[in-house]
């Protein structure tokens, strides 16, 4: 299955290798039009969606007469190699999920959506936010408003959930700062509030650092650490970037848009248009600026008034209540998971800047968040916690432990069962039900049906 995994892999890093000469819109453009030309034929395929043969064909498609060539390039791979190819299609799958975001939610194309709430409603919400930010209403912002509101969504009561850890982090930088509170919907758009967020062209976190800026305003990146996706220090720089933008334009919106796509494109296009305000610059913007400004107004309606279109927030997948040590020496999540019950997992989406589970405090001390009801637990065996880094850390970079360790980040495959549950299958494995929902891409937690496979991420 390892091999079958790698073989995959392969073809498709030499897919897109050979489709990078191609521009990302360009590529959904053609996707849009080819989906558009293939109405009439509806009834077949809808057949085939239906039946449940890809899981069958997973089994037999190693034995095809394809894979004996495929099979003998492949035994020139050293376990670092599979290593790396695996670490590469994790990459490209969070690069594939921003993609998707920002095609649904921020991309100008596609936004009219049928709406029965007059204009004059729209205009006065916006009006009453009363902030230093304007918010004004035209068709372009009614199109984001009815993209983030619109019941054919989902994602919004997922942010909406998420939003209950994350916003009141941003919001205490942002008074801390001075700055306006509404600037916590930015992070929504540039990362659908996820700390691992990857963009196609390198920019992490939930403010979307590219490596440069990131480590321009303070933010440590290296091959342990990456502080883009730590949500604490990424608002910290992000806030002094934007005062550093706002300084420039005395605007926030231009400032807003220098975010997206930098202040040497506003400046283009403030030159060339003559204009001194967003919309005065619209029509010379690049077309994914175009979009960002009204899409920020958008998801600033949507969480101020998401109640009064019917939607409320799911459950957080992420414990609430945490609070934050100090760790001045080199440790393993698994230290802290094996003598404390905590799961690894819980630990690595309070801590997503630590990049291979280590806090690599030998020279300088950094923070752990713990979830508030463990902070006691951690205190009381700290000793013990401590006494175990021989145990874990050196197993984690003994060449003896390769094969384990290739295993555990490569996942697993649970057959359901008679009986089973979600729940009780995501506490089995140490995740979440959340995290099994969107590796197997399942719309509901109650529909489960017996010999389903379900996969289990490693990590």
């Amino acid at each position: 299955m390892k091999k079958f995994l790698t073989i995959a892999l392969l073809l498709a890093v030499a897919a897109e290798a050979s489709a990078l000469d191609r521009s990302p819109r360009k590529k959904r453009r053609d996707k849009q039009k080819a989906e558009t030309e293939v109405p009439a034929p509806a009834p077949a395929p809808a057949e085939k969606t239906v039946c449940p043969e890809p899981e069958p064909d997973l089994g037999p498609a190693p034995e095809s007469a394809e894979e004996p060539p495929v099979s003998d390039m492949t035994l020139d791979f050293t376990p670092e190699q599979t290593d790396s190819l695996l670490a590469v299609w994790r990459e490209r799958q969070r690069q594939d999920a921003y993609s998707e975001f920002f095609k649904q939610y921020i991309l100008e194309d596609s936004t009219v959506v049928a709406d029965t709430t007059p204009d004059s409603v729209y205009a006065r919400r916006l009006l009453d936010l009363a902030s230093p930010i304007q918010f004004p209403y035209n068709s372009i912002v009614k199109g984001y408003i009815n993209r983030y509101t619109g019941s054919r969504y989902g994602t919004i009561s997922r942010i909406l959930g998420m939003s209950q850890y994350y916003f009141p982090i941003i919001e205490e930088e942002l008074l801390r700062e001075g700055l306006p509170v509404e600037l916590r919907a930015l992070p929504v758009i540039e990362s659908a509030l996820s700390p691992t967020a990857v963009s196609p062209m390198g920019a992490v976190g939930l403010w979307q650092f590219m490596p440069t800026t990131g480590k321009s305003y303070g933010l440590e990146v290296n091959s342990l650490v990456d502080e883009r996706r730590d949500p604490y220090r990424a608002t910290q720089a992000a806030c002094r970037y934007l005062k550093d933008l706002y300084a420039i334009y005395n605007d926030w919106s231009l400032a807003i848009a220098a975010y997206n796509c930098g202040p040497g494109n506003v400046n283009k296009a403030i030159a060339r248009s003559g204009g001194k305000n967003f919309w005065e610059i619209y029509d010379y913007l690049p077309r994914e600026t175009r979009g960002y400004v009204p899409a920020f107004i958008g998801a600033s309606y949507a969480y101020a008034y998401h109640r009064q279109h019917g939607i409320e927030p799911t459950e957080a997948p992420i414990p609430l209540s945490v609070d934050t040590i100090r760790v001045n020496r080199l440790m393993h999540f698994e230290q802290i998971s094996s003598t404390i019950d905590l799961p690894v997992e819980t630990l690595r989406q309070l801590n997503p800047q630590y990049k291979l589970d280590i806090i690599p405090a030998t020279t300088k001390p950094y923070t752990l968040v713990l979830p508030q009801r463990y902070v006691m637990q951690y205190i009381a065996h700290e000793p013990e916690i401590h006494a175990k880094d021989s145990m874990y850390l050196k197993e984690y970079i003994n060449p003896a432990n390769l094969d384990k360790k290739r295993q555990e980040r490569s996942g697993s495959v649970y057959v359901v069962r008679k009986g089973d549950t979600l729940g009780a299958i995501a506490r089995r494995y140490r995740v979440t039900t959340t995290q099994i929902m969107r590796w197997n891409n399942l719309k509901s937690a109650h529909k489960l049906r017996i010999g389903q496979r379900l996969r289990i991420e490693g990590r």
